[in-house]
């Protein structure tokens, strides 16, 4: 009898394929990061507002989500002080971090592809 060959995905189509889930998932993070902004631009011109609710859950996402890595670059770049702001270095390098990671994904699966 003749054998039915069994249909093959090709590793580099596969490959491809998670190179451009990685990089779709670091865009939605960074949808998470921008987030982050709101609620604290919220927090700073609404000193007295608190989050209640769905609102709440949403804030606690938002932050578990973003605080890991924003503390880990903390750790090593602290926020610089002008004047009596502080400009929090941490989460603008994560931000460009996560946007160039999310870029070179793209780039290595239209390379593979």
């Amino acid at each position: 009898m003749d054998e039915v060959p069994s249909p093959t995905i090709e590793s580099d189509t596969v490959l491809s394929a998670i190179l451009t889930l990685a990089g779709t998932l670091l865009n939605l993070y960074v949808f998470v990061l921008l987030a982050r902004v709101v609620i604290d631009l919220i927090q700073v011109f609404a000193r007295e507002w608190r989050p209640s609710g769905f609102l709440l859950v949403l804030c606690e996402f938002v932050y578990t989500l973003t605080d890991p890595p924003v503390r880990f670059v903390r750790r090593f770049i602290p926020p610089l002080r002008l004047g009596g702001v502080a400009l929090d270095l941490g989460f603008i390098i994560v931000f460009i971090g996560v946007q160039f990671i999310a870029s070179w994904f793209y780039y290595l699966a239209a390379v593979v592809a």
